[in-house]
């Protein structure tokens, strides 16, 4: 119902930096979350960061705590993760992702809250 799609991954020296975008076409609520996670070779999902559509509210895991910025766009519907200083280990597909957002609460970076989910696009970060 809700088409994710993404941009902007590529290979990238450690210490430097990309900017992921996630369009989407429409949201099927009022009230909406948005998230990026990733999943490396190997390894399961794993949040990264999170935020209310049309809010300001922003969580960031703490191994890219500092480094990423999640942010939005809500007249292009497009969301954004600026991702400096990148090391090996961010290397992983990322995934942006929107679900509803419970009234009153904050956006959680946990994947079975979010029921729409982009292709994912790749980033590679070289040792």
């Amino acid at each position: 119902q809700v088409q994710l799609v993404e941009s902007g991954g590529g290979s990238v020296q450690a210490g430097g930096s990309l900017r992921l975008s996630c369009a989407a076409s429409k949201f099927a609520y009022s009230r909406t979350c948005m998230a990026w996670f990733r999943q490396a070779p190997g390894k399961e999902r794993e949040g990264v960061a999170s935020t209310s559509l049309g809010g300001g509210s922003t969580s960031y895991a703490d191994s890219v705590k500092g480094r990423f910025t999640i942010s939005q766009d809500n007249a292009k519907k497009t969301l954004y993760l600026q991702m400096n200083n990148l090391k090996p280990e961010d290397t992983a597909i990322y995934y942006c992702a929107a679900g509803p957002r419970r009234f009153g609460q904050l956006c959680v970076i946990r994947g079975n809250e979010y029921n729409s989910w982009g292709q994912g696009t790749q980033v590679t970060v070289p040792s």
